[in-house]
């Protein structure tokens, strides 16, 4: 059975973005073009999950078992639904709620790094992610933590222990756009069942 990959970007960012320029163009030259699916998400976190959902579903309903990418908040979005579904998923230096964490960090008006109408998060918006965490991971062997310790917006300890039980991959330097994406591009592939 074929496999489709869904990357969810981060908080303010989207499909143009670095990483998944370089995971498309990875996939294209493997082939794959055609198994990426990144969109501009809501920066509402219900309904950037309902589109993620949606997708997910097409897939299953296409006879495509799906897989996930995501990045900071993105990654976030990724283990909720790795955890749902059942699905593989490599979480880029994921954003974790935790103890302490200030969620006025996100409230307010926001522009989108590649462009379009900015957004206001609000602390309804914050209750949402909240209801979203998942503390508890049902298959943890399904879930690949890439982090580098050099990450300015998010500490990496958080979701190294969040994510203890599972495959991690966790490097000195770097920051919070993992500056190492492209040495582990076609090992990505491979885990979430694209390349054999």
């Amino acid at each position: 059975m074929s496999a489709t990959l869904i990357y969810l970007h981060g908080f303010r960012s989207g499909p143009q973005s670095a990483k998944v320029q370089a995971l498309a163009a990875c996939m294209r030259e493997h082939g794959l073009g055609d198994q990426l699916w990144c969109e501009q998400l809501s920066p509402v976190p219900f309904d950037a999950i309902a589109q993620a959902t949606a997708q997910i579903d097409a897939c299953l309903k296409a006879g495509v078992q799906p897989a996930l990418a995501g990045s900071s908040l993105g990654g976030f979005y990724a283990a909720w639904l790795a955890n749902r579904h059942g699905l593989k998923a490599v979480l880029i230096n994921p954003f974790v709620p935790h103890a302490g964490f200030d969620n006025n960090l996100f409230l307010g008006e926001h522009l989108p790094i590649y462009g379009g109408p900015a957004f206001h998060f609000t602390a309804a918006h914050a209750a949402q992610i909240a209801v979203l965490d998942t503390p508890q991971l049902q298959r943890p062997e399904n879930i690949w933590l890439l982090a580098e310790e050099g990450d300015e917006t998010l500490d990496v300890r958080q979701a190294v222990a969040r994510y203890a039980a599972c495959r991690q991959t966790v490097l000195p330097g770097g920051n919070h756009s993992f500056t190492r994406w492209a040495d582990y591009l076609d090992a990505v592939l491979r885990f979430t069942g694209l390349l054999a």
